[in-house]
């Protein structure tokens, strides 16, 4: 009785067939690096060009100095207003500062003062103790306060800062920040297992504009009939700004954020030119390969 018997396979045939196996396989790969490094080098291409434009509108923002000259120019303009300039000065309060609660000889013209609850409650599901924000209390105080050039606090060209609070990215200095653990005792460890609930710990916050701070405001500058400068949130609908800290200072960190945006994009651009450049190259040559046998 004779059988067919099937022919071992080629070591060859198989050492092909493993190749283009793994050919196709990193096809796909190098397709989704490829793709997802174009995709963000575009996003950040956008982020590029948005942050380009919004600095160039910054620089077309007059900038007005805190002197006579100021003072000359808008005595001279219809209504005695400037619609929206950037202008900087040091702030100091027009009459008594606030006294920080926490830090002794610390001094400013806004504070905000933040205590936080933090509890811990049980999910039943679980059985685990999850954190969890409670009865947070949060008190502000200002004083009115000017800017004044830097360096010279006796000069009587001032600017008056009106309704600061309103203005967009205001940013108050941490003064002082600490937590402190509730305390556990035998018998509430048995009324927090009942209720779910058992206090964690307080946190007491306490940011402020200190005095002598240099402040950067962008707003509508007038003069009143008492020649004394405000500024103010524009009528126009541009925004109100107060950045603490100084003009050059703000417009660095706009061409930093610009700088960085542009690296990534030419960096995510050209990691993914390179991997689709090494991939065509491999592929031309397994097709001279093919060709030359």
């Amino acid at each position: 009785m004779t059988g067919s018997r099937q022919a071992p396979s080629c070591p060859l045939q198989a050492q092909g067939t493993h190749q283009k196996m793994s050919d196709e396989t990193c096809t796909p790969l190098t397709l989704i690096c490829v793709g997802s490094s174009f995709a963000l080098s575009g996003l950040f291409y956008h982020l590029y060009k948005r942050k380009r434009e919004e600095i160039q509108q910054l620089k077309k923002i007059p900038k007005v100095e805190l002197n006579e000259e100021l003072l000359r120019q808008l005595h001279a303009l219809h209504h005695n207003r400037l619609p929206y300039v950037a202008i900087e000065g040091v702030v100091l309060p027009d009459g008594e500062p606030l006294a920080s609660q926490y830090v002794p000889r610390c001094y400013g013209v806004i504070q905000r003062v933040i205590v936080q609850e933090y509890k811990k409650v049980l999910n039943r599901i679980t059985n685990t103790w999850n954190t969890a924000k409670h009865n947070r209390k949060e008190t502000t105080n200002t004083v009115p306060f000017s800017l004044v050039p830097a360096g010279i606090y006796s000069t009587p060209v001032t600017v008056h800062v009106e309704s600061p609070m309103t203005a967009t990215d205001l940013y108050l200095e941490m003064v002082y920040s600490r937590i402190r653990k509730a305390k556990e005792t035998f018998m509430g460890y048995f009324e927090q297992e009942m209720s779910g609930e058992k206090p964690w710990c307080l946190e007491e916050r306490e940011e402020m504009l200190k005095v002598g701070s240099t402040l950067t405001g962008f707003g509508e500058l007038i003069m009143d009939s008492s020649r004394v400068l405000r500024l103010r949130p524009p009528q126009n609908g541009q925004k109100y700004l107060l950045i603490t800290s100084s003009y050059q200072s703000y417009l660095q960190q706009h061409q930093s954020s610009v700088n960085m945006w542009k690296m990534l994009t030419a960096v995510f651009g050209l990691a993914g030119a390179t991997v689709l450049l090494v991939f065509l190259y491999r592929r031309y040559l397994k097709e001279s390969e093919k060709k030359g046998t």
